[in-house]
């Protein structure tokens, strides 16, 4: 596995360089900024990009997110001495295929790294545990704040439902195909669906919707 270490500190980056190399991995290039490790990283288009996220000209998940943009084959694992929720979150959902702490041990270290050989994420125990929790507690969030929906969309949802067209729907409203996208966009967002279908069968739980659809 080729690996490019990204770190705005030499002596860390030198320190995983020399462990990677004795444990048989290929260590491309080291970086010591988010731009650099943008450029080298699509330049040497390494397997693995190993990326610092507190780093000067450019955060860690700002160069997470222009790699993954440009190259989603080259997998990018987060390396931080924190386990901020927020962070955390943000790296996973951005596409992240890891996040590992640098107070890790050097098997346990390893030890990602071979999960994500297995494509597994590359994460230790205890951040492993803390983003489920995370997970769960912002899915729980989610869940108890009861999304409102307007007049408009509760009617547009309903043909919806009922198997209608957006074509139809804008037909039988008197408005545009073009506005009944918009408002099954805002609904999508209000009820955190992926599609129509998803967004029906939610609003149906929660009651908003008077009817079975068709």
């Amino acid at each position: 596995m080729r690996i490019l270490v990204v770190d705005d500190h030499s002596l860390v980056r030198d320190g995983i360089t020399s462990m990677l190399e004795a444990a048989g991995y290929t260590v491309v290039g080291q970086s010591g900024d988010g731009e650099s490790a943008v450029s080298d990283a699509l330049r040497h288009h390494p397997d693995v990009v190993l990326m610092d996220i507190a780093m000067p000209k450019m955060s860690g998940i700002e160069a997470l997110r222009l790699i993954r943009e440009a190259a989603p084959d080259i997998k990018v694992v987060i390396l931080t001495i924190s386990e901020d929720e927020n962070t955390l979150i943000d790296a996973i959902q951005l596409g992240a295929s890891g996040y590992m702490l640098k107070s890790s041990s050097g098997d346990e270290f390893l030890r990602c790294l071979k999960s994500l050989e297995d494509g597994e994420l590359a994460l230790n125990r205890s951040t492993a545990t803390h983003l489920i929790q995370s997970l769960m507690e912002v899915r729980s969030g989610v869940k108890d704040q009861r999304p409102t929906l307007t007049e408009r969309e509760c009617e547009i949802l309903q043909l919806v439902a009922d198997g209608y067209s957006n074509k139809v729907i804008g037909q039988r409203l008197s408005v545009s195909e073009n506005t009944v996208k918009y408002h099954i966009k805002k609904i999508l967002q209000k009820l955190n669906a992926q599609n129509r279908t998803e967004a029906v069968a939610y609003a149906m739980r929660l009651g908003l919707l008077d009817k079975d659809p068709a």
